[in-house]
């Protein structure tokens, strides 16, 4: 079905659950999936509905979660109709303004810490409605950072990767896996950084969990410290990061034999991982899928992988291609762009 047809399917379903006063929906946005979003008014207040066409998408995750967070007091917009058939779903209005706008303001900290405390509850929601959440497992690890390679070196850049580059990426990838699987598994977010953080009268909402795992505990705190979309200077993330550290051990969720070198080394790795990745989405998403916004945000993305790999001796290797071949052919394909 076209998106119009899918708009117009829409709009009949809103009539039918939400009342016939209910306005012509307007797009808000589109996320890097196949959901859209769009808002509509119901008298003097404004709605969200959530398109997540069938079978590209499944609502379900994001239903069971919602109401798991909920019951474990996390800040989510009510469901306020559902149909999983059609994949529609009719949602509390969050507004419009992301955590983005106080993150990268005069004075980040404080923010940053109430951000940072959304994850102790987070990690103990491990089961929903649907069972157990998923685990962040090896094959999907791998799956992950093959990405890179495909659509970022080889789809995007054109770079040739010979055997004794195939090599070296299999010992960094075995490295990565090795690190997250390491780590206590709690429940992650797993999209958690500055653009899924939404303000709510002076605090913070959570969106776009639906992909969540049970997976390594620095997961979402490096998501959101080293944000794909926002850089913070690093003795702010070192602050930041001690203290998140010292709350987990407070509650119980690191044992004291974790020391903070060994929970850095965790974080800094399950960084590179989360970036490799990001990169070679972001890449995917221009080609594939003609979503080319994300290509802006590579050079931060490259940048954090060069910075962070030259800090350990088995990601060197790594930094150094990038140096030296990636971070000159993506500059050199945005001046030809």
């Amino acid at each position: 079905m076209s998106e119009d047809g899918r708009q117009r399917q829409l709009t009949l379903w809103l009539r039918q659950v939400r009342g016939e006063a209910v306005s012509p929906p307007e797009a808000i946005f589109a996320d890097a999936s196949f959901r859209r979003y769009f808002r509509y008014h119901l008298g003097n207040r404004t709605e969200v509905a959530m398109d997540a066409p069938p079978p590209q998408e499944d609502c379900r995750p994001f239903v069971a979660i919602t109401r798991a967070y909920q019951e474990a007091g996390l800040p989510v917009p009510s469901i306020l109709a559902e149909d999983l058939q059609q994949g529609f779903l009719a949602l509390e209005d969050l507004g419009d303004t992301h955590a983005y706008q106080v993150f990268s303001g005069n004075d980040p900290e404080p923010w940053y810490r109430r951000a940072l405390a959304l994850l102790l509850p987070i990690a103990r929601v491990q089961h929903t409605a649907l069972g157990p959440l998923p685990p962040y497992d090896r094959a999907l690890l791998a799956r992950e950072l093959d990405i890179f390679p495909q659509w970022l070196l080889q789809t995007h850049l054109g770079l040739p990767l010979g055997p004794e580059w195939q090599a070296q990426w299999q010992a960094l990838e075995e490295v990565l896996i090795e690190n997250a699987l390491g780590q206590p598994q709690v429940g992650i977010h797993r999209d958690f950084h500055s653009r899924n953080l939404m303000l709510q009268a002076g605090s913070l909402a959570l969106i776009d969990y639906q992909g969540a795992l049970r997976g390594p505990i620095t997961y979402d705190a490096v998501s959101l410290l080293r944000d794909c979309y926002l850089k913070l200077p690093e003795p702010l993330l070192q602050t930041l990061l001690e203290a998140h550290f010292e709350a987990l051990q407070a509650q119980g969720m690191l044992t004291s034999e974790v020391s903070l070198d060994q929970f850095r080394r965790w974080f800094d790795l399950m960084g590179m991982q989360r970036h490799l990745k990001a990169a070679g989405i972001f890449a995917r998403l221009h080609h594939r899928d003609g979503k080319s916004g994300y290509l802006a945000d590579l050079p931060r993305v490259i940048g954090y992988l060069i910075e962070v790999g030259q800090g350990y001796p088995e990601t060197q290797p790594l930094a150094q291609l990038l140096a030296d071949r990636v971070q000159p052919a993506l500059l050199s394909k945005e001046g030809k762009g």
